[in-house]
């Protein structure tokens, strides 16, 4: 069972959490099978409705409480909304230390989970590095 990130108590977590876009179970029932095999600690998240700084708050008190070990980031491909969900890990990494965390960032594609790097991240974020190289 799915549960609203931001309706979560920050103690209602394990070992692996995981964070997608609330729209990816009805987007690619596929790849949504796949994560609840990883883990049933599942959360959903729409960046549409929610404010990006609202979410990476209750991550991070979900991560103070020291029971996250593991948080995969997984969204729909080519939704400019859901992209910033990847976002997320490399804020929190700014924010306080996270070196015993494992971070993982999938997008869902025809049913399978491509694993996104930070370097591909970054430079979702960098419209002119991205530009200079097409040319």
């Amino acid at each position: 069972m799915v549960k609203d990130l931001l309706k979560t108590n920050i103690y209602d977590v394990e070992d692996t959490i995981i964070i997608i876009g609330s729209c990816l179970p009805n987007m690619d029932k596929i790849a949504y099978e796949k994560l609840i095999k990883i883990s049933n600690n599942v959360y959903d998240l729409c960046l549409e409705q929610t404010h990006l700084n609202m979410a990476i708050t209750k991550i991070g008190g979900m991560l103070r409480t020291g029971k996250i070990k593991r948080i995969i980031f997984a969204s729909v491909n080519k939704s400019p909304h859901c992209v910033q969900l990847h976002y997320i890990g490399n804020e929190l990494k700014k924010m306080m230390d996270l070196k015993n965390i494992e971070i993982i960032n999938y997008v869902a594609n025809n049913g399978d989970l491509v694993n996104i790097s930070d370097n591909t991240i970054s430079l979702s974020k960098d419209l002119i590095k991205i530009e200079e190289g097409n040319k």
